[in-house]
């Protein structure tokens, strides 16, 4: 990361994943398109985890310990974003354009 704040590039970094995301809903439902960015984190960070494991006899030792960081980390980061969204509801429905009718 640069010198920047590394919160600040982390959001900016998530941000442009989120920029293709919605690119793709005007092909594709938004469902899909959150199962397929769910799909390639799991690929994505399946990745990160074994380029950490010299041998096979680590990655079996890791993989629980991984598993386990992994589904911790979304869910605190899943709460986090749904109690944002929570929140437009007492906004006024401030994002209401982009909720199903």
């Amino acid at each position: 990361m640069s010198e920047e704040d590394p919160d600040l590039e982390f959001r900016k970094m998530a941000d442009a994943f989120i920029d293709v995301a919605n690119k793709q809903i005007n092909a594709e439902n938004r469902e899909v398109v959150g199962m397929a960015i769910l799909y390639a984190a799991a690929r994505f960070n399946s990745f990160v985890m074994a380029s950490h494991a010299p041998d096979l006899k680590k990655f079996d030792a890791d993989r629980s310990k991984a598993f386990e960081f992994f589904i911790g980390k979304y869910r605190e980061m899943l709460n986090e974003n749904l109690d944002d969204y929570r929140k437009m509801y007492d906004e006024s429905m401030k994002y209401s354009h982009l909720m199903k009718q």
